[in-house]
Parts: C-alpha cells; sequence; structure tokens
C-alpha cells in the first residue's frame, strides 16, 4: 500500500501485554493500518501481535516515528534499522520525524534530508513529519520537496481544529493524519455531538471520527476494549449532514492537549 489509509489504529501510551492484545483484537476486527513510535516502547509488541496474526505483512500499513534523540544524520537510519528489527519487518511504510525539537541541536534540514536517505535505502516507503507548525513545515518542503512529505500528523479533535495549519497542508498537497481525536476522551462528554450522535443513532466517538473522516483527514484512534476497537471502525460509514459538520466546527476552542516543552514549535 502507498497512500495513507484513512483508518488506523493508534498505540500511544499501550504497552506490554496491553498493546499485544490491542494490534490482535484490531488486526481481527480488520484494522489493516497501525502507528506506533520509537518513543511508545511498544515496537516490539507491535511487531510481535503482527507476526502473531498471520495477515500477510503486504495488507498491512506500519508507521513508526523517529525520536528526538536520534535526528542525528549518523543515528537516524540506525535506529530506524533498529526499529524494523522490533517490528520484525524489512520496511515500514511511513516514518515520520515524531517532534520538530527546534532547539535540539540537529539542524531541521539535517534530519530531513537523514529521513530522505533512509527512503532511498528502500528502509521505508514514505517519509513525513509530525507536530510541524506551518513555518517548519516550509522548512521541510524546502529540504526534501513537498512531495516526498507524505502527511504531517497533528493533533486535531472538534476542540482543536487547526484550520490555518489544514488549509495551509492541504494547498500544499500534504495529506493530514488526525491524531488525539477524541481529545482524550474529552469530547465523549460534550452534548452538542451526544445531540448529533442521538440524531444519527451513533456514538459521540463515532461522530467525532467521522468529522475528521468527512474533512479528508486520516485517524488513527487507540482503545484497550475490543467492543470500542469495532465501534470505532464503524465510524467510516457514517454520514454528518452539513449541519451536523457547522455544528462541530463552532466547538472549536484552541483546546490542545499534548504540548512538550522543547519538543513542540510556537503553533500557528
Amino acid at each position: 500500500m502507498s497512500t495513507i489509509p484513512s483508518f488506523g489504529l493508534g498505540t500511544f501510551r499501550l504497552q506490554g501485554q496491553v498493546v499485544i492484545d490491542s494490534v490482535r483484537n484490531g488486526l481481527e476486527l480488520g484494522y489493516r493500518a497501525i502507528d506506533t513510535a520509537q518513543i511508545y516502547g511498544n515496537e516490539a509488541e507491535v511487531g510481535e501481535a503482527i507476526t502473531a496474526s498471520g495477515v500477510p505483512r503486504q495488507d498491512l500499513f506500519l508507521t513508526t516515528k523517529i525520536w528526538v534523540d536520534n535526528y542525528a544524520p549518523d543515528k537516524l537510519v540506525p535506529s530506524l534499522e533498529e526499529s524494523l528489527a522490533k517490528l520484525r519487518t524489512d520496511s515500514v511504510d511511513l516514518t515520520l520525524i515524531h517532534w520538530p525539537a527546534p532547539n535540539n541541536g540537529v539542524p531541521l534540514e539535517a534530519f530531513m534530508k537523514a529521513l530522505a536517505d533512509a527512503k532511498e535505502k528502500g528502509l521505508t516507503r514514505q517519509i513525513g513529519i509530525s507536530n510541524f507548525n506551518i513555518e517548519l513545515t516550509k522548512q521541510a518542503i524546502a529540504a526534501v520537496g513537498k512531495d516526498a512529505i507524505a502527511t504531517n500528523q497533528i493533533e486535531l479533535s472538534p476542540y482543536l481544529q487547526s484550520r490555518k495549519l489544514v488549509e495551509f497542508l492541504q494547498s500544499e498537497g500534504i495529506h493530514v493524519t488526525s491524531y488525539m481525536t477524541l481529545a482524550y476522551g474529552k469530547v465523549l462528554g460534550d452534548p452538542v455531538l451526544a445531540t448529533i450522535a442521538e440524531r444519527r443513532h451513533a456514538t459521540v466517538a463515532q461522530v467525532a471520527l467521522a468529522w475528521a473522516l468527512q474533512l479528508g483527514y486520516s485517524v488513527i484512534p487507540s482503545s484497550t476494549r475490543r467492543e470500542n476497537l469495532a465501534s470505532n471502525l464503524l465510524a467510516q460509514t457514517l454520514h454528518l449532514t452539513d449541519e451536523d459538520m457547522a455544528q462541530i466546527a463552532a466547538l472549536e476552542r484552541n483546546g490542545r492537549e499534548v504540548n512538550p516543552d522543547g519538543l513542540a514549535p510556537t503553533w500557528d
């Protein structure tokens, strides 16, 4: 697979047997895209679950992310090779720079070129970025060309819609991947979303995910519960009306959940 699937399974914060079970359940239910990262400390478990599942590697879309400690050009490729060994695969489908980490001592151009080098070596089919603002995305484009950047994976939810950044990415033809689409579960208690969910005979989680999908984003929700993994998948067939979408658009409140010091950029 080359294009980025619209629906995937996130593994952030899932460790040990919990992530093995989540990935196993997800694959059994029909998920075929799995998102992990070096810093999650679960690549080996994800690899174990995939191997045990018997799902052919060519049917899967695997994403990992390079951690900031590995941005130096002499470290990036070896760190990805280590990730591949843990994931038990010769290559991943997508590798992202996890955070721009503007002051970590490695120039953006250097780590973007090292990432492009990893692609040249066949370690990853596509490359991209995560948590980049407009200015840093422009610098990444200058380093490797916009056609090389498959996606910018960013925090997006009904409470954090980042319209300026999204508009820029779409104008450059860079796909948007939404993480934290449920805002750590905070949107699940939202009365507006609850009303829409009732109207559409859906769950609030399905409504929030369907909102992101209808805007053209990919989503990667995670869950430790099989019934939630199954339920989330149904967001793909839920159609929201223009009125529903307008009501969700009005929920914007700059509700950012993830903003680590030293790693995050200045947001647009």
